[in-house]
């Protein structure tokens, strides 16, 4: 390593199961990108994703890597160190950082979505489901035929999931607890009644309504489960306001403090890469 190469910047890597996103931090600014994940990490694709932001191995100090399979990862990549980050680890650290809290659940909704009790000093796996980005996409490529992430939150923000989904108010005739009556009570209950001619909008808003709500309710479950006051959700569904405004919903609906950081997507990241700064004992 060059005598330089302390004046530049750190890099960051999260090998996601859709998306690979990339961190660079100067000291004063991040930048981050991201691409789509193809096939197993290796020291190419980690060239490749660099690449695509106009960086090299050599342009940095360091580069973390985190999630997917990254153990066959070189030890230096272009004479710069290579440091692998446990994915619990980098969410838990990177959702506190974007929110500025103490300590929380930290939800990661990816493809899939792992929940994980971020404090201080220790950062635990403590639930998750397979419900995910992934589930979102692949039942709209069956039920609304896009794959397409920006296409199924316009129709869901222009349709209505109670087309398609039977509400409390509907089964009980009032509001259960502190669930009010349009609190969805099965999702897609009144398709299993009879058959509903639903748009492509009302389709996607059901789609939306239920992935966000098992995601939000098994965060607050989790984060209640271990006496945390606050749920942080980050990862790239975040991305789509349909999404954000049923997580809001869920919390609302629970009394629960749940925080939705902008830029969610780039949190896993920015915990590997603050982690390994913290274990360098840089500034």
């Amino acid at each position: 390593m060059s005598g330089d190469s302390e004046s530049l910047p750190a890099a960051a890597v999260d090998f996601g199961a859709s998306n690979t996103d990339v961190v660079i931090h100067d000291g004063a600014t991040v930048r981050h990108w991201r691409v789509p994940s193809e096939g197993h990490p290796s020291d190419d694709r980690v060239r490749a994703v660099l690449a695509h932001g106009g960086v090299t191995p050599a342009d940095v100090r360091w580069i973390a890597v985190t999630g997917g399979n990254r153990t066959t990862l070189s030890a230096t990549l272009e004479g710069r160190p290579v440091h692998q980050v446990a994915e619990v680890q980098a969410i838990g650290r990177g959702g506190l950082a974007l929110t500025g809290l103490e300590r929380a659940a930290v939800a990661s909704a990816g493809s899939g979505t792992a929940v994980v009790a971020a404090g201080p000093d220790e950062f635990r796996h403590i639930s998750g489901t397979g419900v995910g980005g992934g589930t979102l996409v692949g039942l709209a490529r069956l039920l609304v035929g896009t794959v397409d992430p920006r296409e199924i939150d316009a129709l869901a923000q222009a349709g209505s999931d109670t087309a398609l989904n039977l509400t409390i108010g509907e089964i009980l005739g009032q509001a259960i607890g502190s669930l009010p009556p349009e609190t969805t009570a099965v999702n897609f209950g009144r398709v299993a009644r009879h058959t509903v001619e639903a748009s492509r909008q009302d389709t996607a808003a059901a789609l939306v309504n239920m992935v966000g709500q098992v995601i939000a309710v098994i965060a607050i479950n989790a984060a209640r489960a271990q006496q945390l006051t606050d749920t942080v959700i980050v990862g790239h569904l975040t991305d789509l306001p349909s999404v954000r405004r049923t997580f809001e919903l869920v919390g609302q609906y629970y009394h629960a403090a749940i925080h939705i950081p902008e830029g969610g997507g780039k949190a896993t990241a920015l915990g590997a890469l603050l982690t390994v700064r913290e274990q360098r004992r840089e500034p």
